[in-house]
């Protein structure tokens, strides 16, 4: 029984690393486009008045929310729309990391509303805001993975890869260059 089991969570890991991250980057493209469309129907997301209010103070009131708004909708659709379907995904995540930054903007802008009397309680919205650095966190492991990282499920190849890239890079440092490929496929330290 033992062993079917460790079988069966080998597979399981095996599922996990094949398709978690395909799941996290669209399950973030869907909260971004969804998020972004509610924008477009004023009264309807509940950051609509807090994002107005941050855009009109930064850009020291030259954008009023009527216009701020419907932009703002576009940017994260269209967030959301690259990560859906895994497009153009660094600009997409550069999109993305600015629009985060912008999130955060109130806690400076608006702290009283943001964190009651001590500094370590926010409120409601100041949660609201800082849940972000999990969206935040998503983004740079599929931005890592997109760029030619992968997960990989085989604890074995898993330790032997950590292994040759503290190799790859102590070369890097002590060389200042990139290991030299030889012809038969393997890189030579």
């Amino acid at each position: 029984m033992l062993l079917f089991n460790k079988v069966n969570e080998a597979k399981l890991v095996a599922w996990r690393a094949r398709n978690g991250l395909k799941i996290l980057r669209i399950s973030l493209g869907v909260l971004f486009l969804w998020f972004g469309l509610l924008k477009f129907f004023p009264g309807l997301s509940p950051a609509e008045m807090l994002a107005g209010r941050t855009i009109h103070v930064l850009t020291l009131g030259r954008v009023e929310p009527e216009i701020s708004m419907p932009l703002l909708a576009i940017w994260e659709g269209l967030i959301g729309l690259g990560l859906i379907f895994n497009y153009q995904i660094r600009i997409t995540l550069l999109l993305l990391y600015f629009q985060m930054i912008g999130t955060f903007l109130p806690i400076i802008f608006f702290n009283n509303e943001t964190w009651t009397s001590n500094v370590l309680v926010p409120t409601l919205l100041g949660q609201y805001i800082i849940k972000n650095i999990i969206l935040i966190s998503a983004a740079i492991v599929i931005g890592a993975t997109s760029s030619g990282g992968a997960l990989i499920y085989d604890p074995i190849i898993a330790k032997r890869a950590q292994y040759l890239e503290l190799l790859y890079e102590r070369f890097r440092r002590r060389f200042k260059k990139e290991p030299v490929e030889k012809k038969s496929g393997r890189q030579e330290l």
